[in-house]
């Protein structure tokens, strides 16, 4: 019994890894599937008084790429070594696993970190010895440079058909459809008719969103491709971007575009090149110059959370300059800006409103210590009802939002606002009017926040930058600097702070107002360099009797 126990142990599990692709001859020498594993089965037989053992589940990937990974076959092998059923893998040839150097790599760090030994029968590769390992990556280099050469020469090949005015490839565009047999564009008279109305209606002096609105309103659609699984692509309403690439298209006068250059193509024309060439000359004379700005201090506390429901699509933070002083801020649907404001019954919302009732709406929401218990992000609910919340920098409460929140969505029809917490699908929905909101002083907030003592709000930047130092979001002085567009050594003086005893800090941060205002900063740091607490609290105890003297 102990020796059959012990012949047990050594057995080796090996698998046999089998893979061709679409691309190679059939008549390749051991390159069909049933080649490759009757030639592992020989070599794991071969192998038999060392304890091997060829499993009768087969590994086989037929007409997969070897630069590609994810082929049912090899994950199916790649969870049964998890699961600890296999000892080894056996290939007939080093790129039957990858073609790629680098997930080749991965995937034998992967064996290894399993205990699996590797081996290909036709090239001598021991896993288990450093020659067979230097071997191994030797060999790994080659496949991926051949498979990098087979590559270039087919961008090559692309390069010189293109030139050549040749269809390459990809989705006919609208007005064409591909003859496959001959791999040439053909007109689609139907679409063809499109193409000459849109140059025309921009030609007529419409602006693009006008071409864009006037061909949705009459029901037409972009192009609708539908591929052999029954997943359909396309077939939605013309938007701005749409319209301006399908007249900037060169394709439409038979030429072809590639690489910024323009050659003659094979397919016939749609537009004559006049007609071409005018709309052009109206584009760049339309073309309106916008100055980039940097816009650091007007970023939305919603931005990539906010969406219109109506239109399934984000609203995208924005500001108007009043007067080049008053600055009014807003969230736009991204469909109302491409398609025409008629299109969206939200349009845009004001900034601040949306943004304090959303705050407002998760204050009720956390309020409930159910839902406040079920959510992972506790110190970051415990920041958001906390007093101090308005005294916070916008990063910070940006941060806070994302953590908590997944989505939020306004239905401008039903006049309901949706929250969509993080880690949960429930949509809480709250009743919001924005039309009878009154929007709120710009950056008042902010105004509140001015009217702090300073020593307040310097202790609390304080504690926010040491608990983002503690959880490894902030790794120098000099990155906080950066964040914050303060001096190190500004930032320094800042964190002296956090010497004083509890008691000086929850007075500081809960104490009077005009009390704290009254002590100078220098003197509230010279007590950080007095260790002792007990002499803080006499030092800070003179200091206000002094300010109020």
């Amino acid at each position: 019994m102990d020796n059959e126990v012990k012949q047990a142990k050594k057995r080796i599990y090996c698998a046999a890894y089998c893979r061709k692709s679409v691309e190679e001859r059939a008549d390749e020498t051991f390159g069909s599937i049933e080649n490759q594993h009757e030639s592992i089965l020989s070599f794991i037989a071969s192998h038999k008084h060392e304890g091997w053992v060829a499993l009768s589940e087969r590994y086989d990937d037929n007409g997969f790429t070897g630069s590609n990974t994810n082929r049912p076959s090899l994950q199916r092998l790649i969870n049964d070594i998890k699961e600890g059923k296999i000892n080894m893998v056996v290939v007939y040839k080093l790129d039957r696993l990858s073609r790629s150097l680098v997930d080749f790599v991965q995937i034998l760090k992967f064996f290894e970190e399993h205990g699996v030994a590797f081996a290909s029968i036709t090239q001598p590769i021991d896993t288990s010895t450093s020659t067979g390992k230097l071997m191994l990556h030797i060999l790994s280099s080659f496949a991926e440079f051949e498979r990098q050469l087979i590559s270039e020469r087919t961008k090559d090949k692309m390069s010189a058909a293109r030139k050549r005015g040749q269809w390459t490839g990809g989705w006919a565009a609208l007005g064409y459809d591909l003859d496959k047999e001959n791999k040439k564009l053909i007109i689609n008279k139907t679409e063809a008719k499109l193409i000459k109305e849109i140059f025309d209606l921009y030609l007529k002096g419409n602006s693009l969103l006008k071409v864009a609105q006037i061909l949705n309103d009459k029901g037409y659609r972009s192009k609708s491709i539908t591929l052999k699984s029954g997943k359909t692509f396309g077939g939605k309403k013309f938007g701005i971007t749409h319209i301006q690439s399908m007249i900037k298209n060169p394709l439409y006068i038979g030429k072809i575009r590639y690489e910024d250059q323009i050659y003659e193509g094979e397919q016939e024309a749609i537009i004559d090149e006049e007609t071409f060439k005018k709309v052009q000359e109206t584009l760049k004379h339309n073309r309106v110059e916008r100055k980039a700005t940097k816009n650091t201090d007007c970023t939305g506390l919603l931005s990539h959370l906010l969406h219109c429901k109506a239109c399934g699509t984000f609203m995208f933070h924005t500001y108007t300059l009043k007067n080049e002083t008053h600055k009014y801020r807003y969230y736009v649907c991204s469909n109302a800006q491409k398609r025409g404001y008629v299109s969206c019954p939200t349009k845009s919302i004001n900034a601040q409103a949306i943004e304090d009732i959303t705050i407002d709406c998760l204050k009720k929401i956390f309020a409930d210590n159910h839902k406040k218990s079920d959510h992972k992000n506790k110190q970051e609910i415990e920041a958001l009802l906390s007093p101090i919340w308005d005294t916070l920098f916008p990063q910070e409460k940006r941060r806070i939002l994302k953590a908590l929140v997944k989505e939020v969505d306004y239905n401008a029809t039903s006049k309901k606002l949706c929250i969509i917490l993080n880690g949960s699908e429930l949509r809480l929905e709250f009743d919001v009017d924005f039309k009878q909101v009154r929007p709120l002083n710009k950056w008042h907030k902010e105004i509140e926040i001015e009217k702090e003592p300073k020593a307040r709000k310097n202790l609390i930047l304080a504690n926010q930058l040491q608990k983002l130092f503690d959880e490894g979001k902030i790794t120098s002085l000099k990155q906080a600097s950066e964040w914050l567009n303060m001096s190190q050594s500004r930032l320094d003086h800042i964190l002296t702070l956090l010497l004083l005893s509890p008691a000086i800090q929850t007075e500081i941060l809960t104490g009077n107002n005009q009390t704290i205002d009254l002590i100078p900063e220098y003197k509230i740091r010279s007590l950080a360099a007095q260790f002792d607490w007990n002499k803080q609290a006499i030092i800070w105890q003179n200091a206000k009797e002094q300010a109020l003297s």
